[in-house]
């Protein structure tokens, strides 16, 4: 808990909110702008003599509950509301989620990208997007169009439950591709609060893999934001590719870029199968 920024944020909120902001008559002899601390004490339910302290940096850790009430009254954005709960020392509530919706710049910067497979993820692994030299590469295995269960656009899923992406992967990279997949889900799934969609994916993995529930008990959390990636492709052999993960804010999209080194034999590969694109798969 940072008490001297976080008396100095409320103070300045309550300052730039006016009664008529808030329902509140102005009534006479207002000398200073903004709200008095009576008037956000009743906004929040809480007694001025708390909020006094909280101005002053000499109170106690405020509850969640508090803050919530605090955040509502004082007319917060979303961005501010987290900024109140990190200076209070508490994790900010889960925010609001895109879903299955791929954000118009993200779609736009996709449509942009020949050069190098690229994806646009859920931070629960959902493929929601995906350029014609990501679906050249990996032969359609997890399309992105109408499905008939809603696991079946799923990576994670689809990793543990179909064998046709494992085979797209040498089985010396199984363990460790597998161990990528369950810990970036379980940082996923935190940062969700465990809502119920979450939750709901997770039961079904382990209900369906033995392997996902062991490597799940582990235990083990870490963001996927960068890492090798090996594919073996049926008409241009093996290639090996750096795994890069651009986050948005919130971090529930991700637009990953698989990239090799140029003039590397993987980057010739590429440049093969951008010529190549889907006749290979048709033939």
């Amino acid at each position: 808990m940072d008490r001297r920024e976080l008396a100095d944020f409320l103070r300045r909120c309550r300052e730039r909110l006016r009664p008529a902001d808030v329902g509140l008559p102005a009534g006479p002899r207002r000398r200073t702008p903004g709200l008095r601390r009576e008037e956000l004490a009743l906004l929040t339910g809480m007694s001025a003599d708390y909020l006094m302290r909280l101005e002053q940096a000499r109170s106690p850790q405020p509850s969640t509950q508090m803050l919530r009430a605090l955040a509502h009254a004082l007319r917060l954005s979303e961005d501010e509301r987290d900024h109140l709960y990190l200076l209070a020392g508490h994790r900010p509530p889960a925010g609001r989620l895109a879903g299955t919706h791929v954000r118009p710049g993200l779609r736009i910067l996709l449509d942009q990208l020949t050069r190098v497979p690229a994806q646009i993820v859920s931070d629960l692994g959902d493929l929601l997007a995906q350029n014609a030299l990501a679906e050249t590469l990996f032969g359609g295995i997890c399309p992105t169009g109408p499905h008939d269960h809603e696991q079946d656009h799923n990576l994670v899923w689809r990793w543990f439950n179909d064998g046709r992406m494992r085979a797209a992967v040498p089985p010396e990279d199984h363990d460790y591709a597998g161990r990528l997949h369950v810990a970036d889900l379980r940082a996923a799934v935190a940062r969700r609060g465990n809502d119920p969609i979450a939750a709901a994916l997770v039961q079904r993995l382990r209900e369906s893999s033995p392997e996902f529930t062991e490597i799940w008990d582990r235990h083990e959390v870490a963001v996927r934001r960068t890492s090798r990636l090996r594919v073996q492709h049926p008409t241009v052999g093996l290639l090996e590719l750096d795994f890069e993960t651009l986050l948005t804010p919130t971090e529930d999209q991700r637009l990953i870029l698989l990239t090799a080194p140029p003039g590397s034999p993987t980057a010739d590969h590429l440049d093969l199968l951008r010529v190549v694109g889907q006749e290979s798969f048709s033939a």
